[in-house]
């Protein structure tokens, strides 16, 4: 996507080689220009499979998910990483941890939201290592639902986190591929491969 890496050219701090921050756009203050192509890209990529449910983790992952079901013209679920006082009962829940905060949550939604039969697309602001996406996943199989695809916005190439989802079996599509962030450059996969393909 064209102006996602735009976006992220003009507007994205790299803080490390492993991290960057883009919470001018997408995870603090929100593009919505650019959440709607985001939406729009998503809904091409997996109109064919039939969703009936779009889920992702709060709250990065909210605005994404939001246009993607909009394109779908079904409901979206958000798991909540803490349990609110009106969500007791009938929860699936699953263990994730946050490398980023360096912390563990138990994420949950509301057994009514996702059943089986339903066929889910996931959603989510970063993928990296996966922690995340398997934490969806297994809220998505403990409601005897189906799992069709997860969608990225960012995937840190460099990390694990497709390897591990593709060594599953699952349908991994990334918006933009970052394959470094060494010395404070964003190098997306895309340009590596035209590289060696131009050579």
């Amino acid at each position: 996507m064209k102006l996602l890496h735009e976006k992220i050219r003009q507007n994205g701090k790299v803080l490390s080689d492993t991290v960057l921050k883009v919470d001018s756009f997408l995870n603090h203050q929100v593009d919505p220009q650019l959440m709607k192509a985001i939406g729009d890209e998503f809904y091409l990529r997996f109109r064919h499979d039939g969703i009936t449910k779009v889920l992702t983790l709060e709250s990065s992952g909210i605005a994404p998910a939001m246009m993607t079901a909009l394109n779908f013209g079904v409901p979206f679920v958000f798991a909540k990483k803490r349990k609110p006082l009106t969500l007791v009962d009938d929860l699936f829940t699953a263990e994730v941890y946050s490398f980023t905060k360096r912390e563990t949550n138990t994420i949950s939604i509301s057994k009514e939201y996702i059943n089986a039969g339903d066929r889910v697309l996931i959603i989510d602001d970063f993928l990296a290592n996966g922690e995340a996406a398997f934490g969806l996943l297994e809220l998505v199989k403990k409601a005897g639902a189906e799992t069709k695809g997860i969608g990225i916005v960012i995937e840190k190439a460099f990390q694990s986190g497709r390897k591990r989802l593709e060594e599953q079996a699952i349908r991994v599509e990334s918006l933009a591929r970052i394959s470094s962030l060494e010395a404070g450059n964003v190098q997306f996969l895309e340009e590596v491969d035209y590289e060696k393909t131009a050579i």
